[in-house]
């Protein structure tokens, strides 16, 4: 394990690195849920392994600090994880996101473009939601106001969220995990969409095939993205169907056509 100070305050990312070849490659997960257990599996499998690889935690997340004055925008995960990036002697890393990370990656790219070379997506959130009551998502924890999801609303959230999400959401700091809610979905101005337009590196978006199309896919498409449906699996592409996934994220990371 290996770590960064992020903060003025000493606060620290932390994450699992291993060695091989550069460019590198990081790995970083959504909201409520931690690298090692999103992404170990498919990080090692032999069409994607040799390369120098770190597995990140957000503050808030997995191994890392919880800070409970942390801002917790995306704009502030993208500025912490740019330092813990530059801490670890990374530049032009390719980096492979889910969810909130793939938000996260996208403000990343944008503030800070010598980090990342290339960008994957795993069903990233691009646009802002409305906050509703019973949902699974970002947008379920922002229906609370803060001072109810800490005193009530995070055990009933426990059970909508099911025990696979719960068994790392349960490691999240609660103001991490509330405020990380709130700005993934009211999102940042301009969009991450939007932004995703205007990046000028490699970029592909995978998503859930049985979800049906991707809204905005024919503009991401003629931006330069590509978007690439993933069979036989649900919002956690990397854990139902992790074959199909490598596959899909072994040529997109393949693909050295500019974009």
């Amino acid at each position: 394990m290996r770590s960064a100070v992020v903060t003025e305050a000493g606060d620290r990312i932390r994450w699992v690195e291993w060695a091989g070849d550069e460019p590198c490659r990081v790995y970083v997960h959504g909201l409520g849920a931690a690298s090692g257990p999103y992404f170990t599996a498919v990080a090692t499998h032999p069409a994607l392994a040799g390369r120098r690889s770190l597995l990140v935690d957000m503050l808030g997340h997995g191994i890392s600090d919880r800070p409970t004055d942390f801002d917790y925008s995306l704009e502030a995960h993208a500025d912490a994880l740019a330092r813990a990036l530059t801490a670890a002697g990374v530049a032009g890393a390719e980096l492979v996101a889910h969810s909130m990370g793939g938000s996260v990656g996208i403000v990343l790219a944008s503030r800070h473009p010598e980090l990342v070379s290339r960008l994957v997506m795993i069903d990233s959130n691009l646009d802002p939601l409305t906050p509703a009551h019973g949902v699974v998502g970002s947008n379920g924890i922002a229906a609370y106001s803060e001072e109810e999801f800490l005193a009530g609303g995070w055990a009933e959230f426990a059970e909508l969220a099911g025990a696979a999400w719960w068994a790392t959401m349960r490691l999240a700091g609660r103001e991490a995990l509330y405020r990380s809610a709130v700005r993934l979905a009211r999102g940042t101005r301009p969009t991450m969409r939007e932004l995703l337009l205007d990046l000028k590196i490699p970029r592909t978006y995978l998503h859930p095939e049985a979800d049906g199309p991707l809204p905005g896919a024919d503009a991401l498409t003629a931006s330069g993205v590509s978007v690439v449906p993933v069979p036989d699996c649900g919002h956690n592409v990397m854990l139902d169907n992790p074959e199909a996934f490598v596959r899909a994220t072994a040529a997109a990371l393949a693909d050295r056509r500019a974009r």
